[in-house]
């Protein structure tokens, strides 16, 4: 399930009101439209502006605006080699890329060396299967750089790398070729912020376009984050989407590396620090320590490992980590695998209260 803003009416109302949330290009139509008794809830990828209100009150004689939690549309995926089954031999049927990425209207897909003159192929096929989606982009080599970045060619549609994407009721402007973005770490933005409580003060390390920031100052009243990165187009991309997702008294946003920004301004001051940097997060970690609170407070703490015991071996590390900071851990909530990343090494997630 997955909490969002929804439009609720009597169900005599519900076509009416459907059409109208359409027309305003407010309806998520990855949550399926909820029925409780007499009411339908509709669900919303944003709140209504102003102007949709009074079209609401004109057209509506019964509405309310609220937040609830909808189903996942559930479609069987369209898989890519059954697309292309009478098109490509055997033997590169099997080396097809099997997962695709879609972000806002883009798509991304790895393309293996052997299909490379098949691309074209690939990436038309895609556009053709998946109606929303303008762009289809490969890959072309890993993330890299102090603001991991990977570069892509576009193999069908339109010559872009920026799009909006929308996840759990947040708008987010990005461009795929200036910031960081992995729509697979959608669970993992959701599970941290249902774990944020009110009147806590939140400080997000490397905070990117703000795919923490947004969802935790949106889905809570009284919050405060201080979201910092290091990249200049990030904080730009950030700056906008806290305008987009009108939450501008709920998050700061700071242009610099972490480490120099606590020391200047935030030393103490944190109830929860996320540390979304697995290649260096370890090396942060006394920084992190130094943000929390003097009554202690919580880490969520990321890293790419290929240990054979990969969430013993992350506890462990953080733990040495913290305790070398001056601090020391009074509890393990969570060590969970995140995801995947490649052959034998994974992206995990430990969640601690330091004290």
């Amino acid at each position: 399930m997955s909490e969002s803003p929804c439009l609720k009416v009597d169900k005599t109302l519900g076509e009416k009101a459907i059409i109208l949330v359409r027309k305003f290009n407010l309806h998520n139509r990855e949550l399926r439209v909820k029925r409780v008794g007499d009411q339908l809830y509709i669900p919303l990828i944003d709140n209504p502006l102003p102007s949709h209100i009074k079209e609401f009150e004109r057209q509506l004689s019964e509405f309310a605006v609220s937040v609830s939690n909808f189903d996942q549309h559930t479609k069987r995926p369209v898989k890519l080699v059954n697309q292309l089954q009478d098109k490509l031999p055997p033997n590169l049927l099997t080396i097809l890329p099997r997962a695709v990425d879609f972000i806002g209207d883009i798509a991304v897909v790895e393309i293996p060396p052997e299909l490379e003159e098949r691309k074209r192929l690939i990436g038309e096929t895609i556009l053709a299967t998946h109606k929303r989606v303008c762009t289809v982009l490969a890959k072309s080599g890993a993330v890299r750089g102090t603001y991991r970045l990977r570069e892509f060619k576009v193999i069908a549609g339109l010559d872009k790398t920026e799009t909006v994407h929308r996840e759990h009721g947040c708008t987010y402007h990005l461009d795929l070729s200036k910031v960081y973005f992995s729509p697979r770490l959608s669970h993992e933005h959701n599970r941290v912020t249902s774990q944020v409580g009110e009147n806590e003060t939140v400080v997000d390390m490397f905070a990117g376009v703000g795919s923490f920031s947004i969802q935790i100052a949106k889905k809570r009243q009284r919050v405060l984050v201080y979201a910092i990165d290091a990249n200049p187009d990030a904080i730009r991309y950030l700056e906008k989407n806290i305008v987009a997702n009108r939450v501008e008294k709920k998050i700061v946003a700071i242009f610099g590396y972490a480490r120099r920004v606590v020391d200047e301004r935030l030393v103490g001051v944190a109830d929860r620090v996320i540390m979304n940097l697995p290649e260096r997060a370890l090396e942060h970690v006394d920084v992190a320590c130094k943000t929390i609170k003097p009554k202690g407070g919580i880490i969520h703490y990321y890293e790419f490992t290929d240990d054979p015991y990969p969430l013993e071996a992350a506890k462990n590390r953080l733990i040495e980590a913290v305790k070398q900071a001056g601090r020391s851990v009074k509890e393990v909530l969570v060590t969970r695998t995140v995801r995947v990343t490649a052959p034998y090494q994974w992206q995990v997630a430990v969640d601690v209260e330091i004290q």
